[in-house]
């Protein structure tokens, strides 16, 4: 449940692009109205899915408040993305930036990730994990890096289909296409992982 909460945006912005493709003129009569003139029947639907994707980060955020009184700091990080990135694609009238959306997220969370490691000497995949399972100290240290490397692939892997496929190929892949190879990874990784856990135990 919790992986399709965090999913939301995603989810919500493919939603509004298939659905605002499927009715050009409504969706260029909405957009014309509510994000400027100047807006080309065939921008409509990136511009909508966008738009929505920044409200629905901003519920996402508001739901967490509301339940925990607290909201991790990499979901305001990508918050501060997505306005920025999406507002540009608002008010340009470009989709170039949201599609680097994803590619920003991604390498920030693989810098973060190499980042904390080199520099501060914290592994925070290890901090995130150590308490469900216990692994040799040389593991964690893979893993992390393992992480960080999935996550620059995953940025240069958005932009070659971003400019080098269609749009909606592009929010084809951005929802299933990242989720399945998300799954595919941490599938890979567990069964890594699982030689050495039954190591540690013995």
């Amino acid at each position: 449940m919790k992986f399709l909460f965090d999913l939301l945006p995603v989810i919500l912005f493919f939603a509004a692009y298939k659905f605002a493709g499927a009715q050009p003129e409504a969706s260029h009569a909405f957009a014309t109205h509510w994000l400027g003139d100047n807006i080309a029947l065939t921008q409509a639907p990136i511009l909508i899915a966008t738009a929505v994707t920044i409200v629905a980060t901003f519920a996402q955020i508001a739901i967490v408040w509301v339940r925990h009184r607290k909201v991790d700091t990499m979901l305001w990080v990508s918050l501060a993305i997505i306005v920025v990135f999406g507002g540009a694609t608002l008010f340009f009238h470009n989709p170039t930036f949201i599609k680097w959306k994803p590619t920003a997220l991604y390498w920030l969370f693989g810098t973060v990730l190499l980042g904390s490691d080199l520099m501060f000497g914290r592994n925070l995949i290890r901090k995130a994990l150590e308490a469900q399972v216990a692994l040799p100290e040389l593991i964690w240290g893979r893993l992390n890096l393992a992480w960080a490397g999935f996550f620059v692939a995953m940025g240069v892997l958005n932009i070659y289909v971003a400019y080098n496929f269609s749009e909606e190929a592009w929010v084809n892949f951005k929802l299933f296409g990242g989720m399945g190879l998300m799954f595919a990874f941490v599938l890979g990784q567990g069964f890594y992982l699982s030689r050495h856990l039954e190591e540690e135990k013995n």
